[in-house]
């Protein structure tokens, strides 16, 4: 009797914006040749010139919080400061969608202390968290079938013991449906 009380919120951002393409305009160095006669802009299709696009960006509730105060998996399953991040696009009545999800390394983890980047440290031996790394994955996969892990922890600074663990873990998980890959963007930077 109270749900006409109850407003559903999320916790996130929308923006939605129409974009039009215009696929015949020449390029920069077309452009800037005298002998290139002027074209009239057109688009492919002069019925429907445009394009949707929305992102949605959705924050769970389970493990929010400040960072360096919330970090990585709890005994459910649920990791610190979980996104659900979707990208749409309309076009010509055809929707597609891309979906990415980042949060914190399912390992228990922390990091202790108010200074800017405290060193990280394991809360939890491996077999401890083998349990509930499970326990996210499963969820991961019963809702979007398969996962490509970007793993962005600094591999050979103070961050290594956590990308270690999630390494670790993700091999001891060993399923076919997770596609791990390593990607330290401190060595690109």
């Amino acid at each position: 009797e109270v749900d006409f009380w109850i407003i559903p919120i999320i916790q996130g951002f929308v923006q939605i914006e129409e974009l039009v393409v215009n696929y015949n305009e020449s390029s920069d160095d077309d452009k800037s040749s005298p002998e290139t006669p002027p074209q009239e802009s057109t688009c492919v299709d002069d019925v429907h010139p445009t394009f949707l696009v929305a992102l949605l960006s959705r924050r769970s509730r389970h493990r929010a919080g400040m960072r360096y105060k919330r970090r990585g998996v709890d005994k459910n399953g649920n990791v610190a400061n979980y996104v659900e991040t979707e990208q749409l696009i309309h076009v010509h009545n055809h929707t597609l969608s891309y979906i990415q999800t980042r949060g914190s390394v399912p390992v228990f983890w922390s990091q202790v202390g108010y200074r800017y980047n405290p060193r990280p440290r394991l809360d939890k031996s491996e077999n401890e968290t083998v349990a509930c790394f499970r326990a996210h994955f499963e969820e991961q996969l019963k809702t979007y079938k398969k996962q490509v892990i970007i793993n962005l922890v600094d591999q050979t600074g103070r961050e290594k013991i956590i990308g270690d663990a999630y390494l670790k873990q993700v091999l001891l998980y060993n399923n076919a449906n997770l596609t791990y890959v390593s990607f330290d963007f401190h060595e690109h930077w």
